[in-house]
């Protein structure tokens, strides 16, 4: 049966290295003013998978000869991470992920998912000035970059099947300028039109290179930071005159696609979030007040190609 799952590895591996090589010479782009990724403290949170068909006797028969332990996967994960020499998470899945299939030959494919935990200056005051902190650190709470890497044996080599970049568990308000008229009416539809509404999205976003190696070779000003992608996520939201979630999702698309040439593929996960009204009017005042939406809540999903960006632009639409 060559289509039968079978795997097994290990979750949420935390492996936290400090003072690791640090991202810099990244492209610039208008929508972000980040230019490079320190490392002093760089975590991370992995999920492995291992393949391979030796393992079948181990679920048949309980035969555990040829099984490494998920323990051992573990510690193999934390100690290659103080051998790493790269700087991005993408390249050190991809050499763990080598590193398991040279040393276990009974491994025939490896299957790595990483979510980054960031962590954020502080200030401190030195020399009765205000400064950052080289010191203390605080653990964000916010969107978490992440990366995921699949390569397989291929005759006496190693192929890479996949790889894809992301971001997720972004939270986007947007206090006016949206909108939503038009939809279908039918003795189904209680949701009034609104053409001027507050807008909150959840947002996940994953993009994928033209050329899955570039991901992976760390030359800095081919790599795309995911900050960079989260900003202009926020900068498209404030400049269109959003009329859906699934506009305003296609144009963050183009315009990632058209930042970065070196991808093909940009893909959403989204939810609509916005707030419920509580009090519309407020004396001498342009503010109202809201509350948390009630469930359920609607979502989608969406992938923007770079051929959507071509034929954009051949419309004269641009990005």
């Amino acid at each position: 049966m060559t289509n039968r799952t079978m795997y097994y590895g290990k979750g949420e591996v935390f492996a936290y290295r400090t003072h690791g090589a640090p991202i810099v010479g990244v492209k610039q782009i208008p929508e972000s003013d980040i230019s490079q990724k320190d490392h002093t403290i760089w975590g991370l949170k992995v999920h492995v998978a291992i393949g391979g068909q030796q393992f079948l006797t181990s679920f048949t028969e309980g035969d555990n000869s040829l099984v490494v332990a998920t323990d051992s996967m573990k510690n193999f994960i934390q100690r290659h991470f103080a051998k790493y020499k790269g700087n991005t998470t993408d390249g050190f899945l991809y050499y763990v992920a080598k590193q398991f299939l040279i040393t276990y030959p009974q491994m025939e494919s490896v299957k790595i998912y990483a979510d980054e935990l960031p962590f954020l200056p502080t200030n401190c005051i030195e020399k009765h000035q205000r400064r950052v902190s080289s010191l203390v650190f605080r653990k964000s709470r916010n969107e978490t970059p992440f990366a995921n890497v699949e390569i397989a044996r291929n005759g006496n080599g190693i192929k890479l099947i996949e790889h894809q970049s992301g971001i997720k568990d972004l939270q986007l308000i947007k206090i006016s300028g949206n909108s939503f008229v038009g939809f279908v009416r039918d003795e189904y539809t209680t949701l009034p039109e609104d053409s001027n509404r507050p807008l909150f999205i959840y947002l996940n976003i994953n993009w994928k290179y033209e050329d899955a190696e570039v991901g992976i070779d760390e030359t800095p000003v081919r790599y795309v930071l995911a900050e960079q992608v989260s900003d202009i996520a926020s900068a498209v939201f404030h400049e269109l005159n959003t009329k859906s979630i699934q506009q305003l999702i296609y144009h963050i698309g183009l315009k990632v696609l058209e930042r970065f040439p070196q991808l093909c593929e940009v893909g959403f996960e989204s939810q609509n979030r916005t707030w419920e009204t509580v009090v519309e009017e407020i004396p001498n005042s342009e503010g109202k007040v809201y509350t948390e939406p009630r469930p359920p809540y609607g979502f989608q999903r969406f992938t923007v190609y770079r051929n959507d960006l071509e034929k954009e632009k051949s419309a004269g639409h641009g990005g």
